[in-house]
């Protein structure tokens, strides 16, 4: 029985009709950039993150860009981050010209250890971005403990956890901003790329809807040099019809990871395997379920070889990409983070999944290592 890692056509199915029709009153409009469709979408949002304000833009990796953008960061200044995450994020750093620190990662979570922040902070440091991978947030608490006591603005890179909690307070709602992705893949996706900026600061909500329109304000006046970060009322009206199902979205994704829990514990490969760590009393809505596994990379090979999807995030740390060998950091500098890279694996967790699919994964699993 093959199995994808992800199935969009089966989340798309029942609600076709929906968004067909938001397609339909968009293109009736003729109303495409900005608009009222995205007003509605970002105050949906902002409301869903438990945040003052949303602002629409065009990608999570542009939203990650004007926020620095929004804080003044730029050439001479250190921005914190940890090396396992996907490029944008340290991309984004780059792109404005500051320069990446890195701190090593948990080993359970995979997030930013906050044992390691403090050291990492000197004067030149302007920022903090802590990255909620998985769909689990990172530790907030401690790392605002860190970052207030040295009043520096934290970047919560949420792409893939719209939803998570911890501490009883959602992601994206602890520092300066919080920043979302809708690319297709994420648990909230758009018909293309798309993202969302979320922030508690009037002032900053403001400024970075300025700099998502070139900077000007009003039109053709420009007091600040912004950019074309504009999220289209496609995607807009599209993510609108999807948002009322995420909740219920995330509880199947919840459900399943549950469910190969179990599966892999009576299978006997709990112990072999290491599953995924919840934080306790913490929200993790599962963009992924990944697991740590001996052999990965055969692993994942035999699973492709039976037709399951499987994938790994990420194989290579961004200290050791070529584009950051100005860093002048190498192999050991980050062991948590170059560990993991070397054995995690992600397996399907999408909401429609079913029992029979779950249990050919996990029979497949079983398969290679006996």
């Amino acid at each position: 029985m093959p199995v994808p890692l992800l199935d969009l056509k089966s989340e798309f199915a029942p609600i076709a009709d929906e968004v067909r029709a938001a397609i339909e009153g968009v293109l009736s409009t003729q109303r495409f950039i900005l608009g009222p469709e995205v007003q509605a979408l970002e105050q949906e949002i902002a409301a869903y993150s438990s945040a003052a304000h949303a602002i629409g833009v065009s990608s999570g990796s542009d939203a990650l860009i004007i926020s620095l953008m929004a804080l003044d960061i730029g050439p001479g200044h250190e921005v914190i981050t940890t090396p396992f995450t996907f490029f944008a994020t340290v991309g984004a750093i780059a792109r404005v010209g500051a320069r990446p620190v890195f701190v090593d990662i948990d080993p359970q979570t995979y997030n930013m250890d906050p044992g390691k922040l403090e050291a990492a902070i000197t004067e030149r440091t302007r920022a903090i971005i802590p990255i909620h991978l998985y769909g689990q947030c990172a530790d907030m608490p401690a790392i605002m403990a860190i970052a207030d006591k040295h009043e520096i603005p934290v970047i919560e890179d949420a792409a893939q956890a719209i939803g998570s909690e911890i501490a009883g307070q959602r992601a994206g709602s602890f520092g300066a901003f919080g920043c979302f992705s809708f690319f297709p893949s994420k648990n909230l996706g758009a018909l293309g790329d798309g993202g969302m900026v979320v922030t508690g600061d009037d002032e900053l909500g403001a400024k970075t809807r300025v700099l998502r329109a070139h900077g000007g304000k009003p039109k053709y006046y420009h007091q600040i040099i912004g950019g074309n970060f504009r999220l289209d009322a496609l995607h807009a009206s599209v993510l609108r019809v999807k948002l009322p199902h995420l909740d219920g979205w995330t509880a199947a994704r919840q459900r399943n990871a549950a469910t190969y829990d179990k599966l892999l514990a009576e299978a006997g490969l709990a112990d072999m395997l290491t599953l995924p760590h919840r934080i306790e009393g913490a929200r993790h809505i599962f963009n992924q379920y990944v697991i740590r596994a001996p052999r990965r990379d055969e692993l994942k090979q035999h699973l492709t070889d039976k037709k399951i999807g499987s994938e790994i995030y990420y194989p290579v740390p961004m200290h050791l990409q070529d584009c950051f060998a100005y860093l002048e950091q190498k192999t050991g500098d980050f062991p948590v983070c170059e560990q993991a890279a070397q054995e995690t694996l992600a397996i399907p967790v999408y909401p429609s999944l079913t029992d029979e699919q779950q249990a050919e994964v996990v029979s497949a699993i079983k398969e290679f290592y006996t």
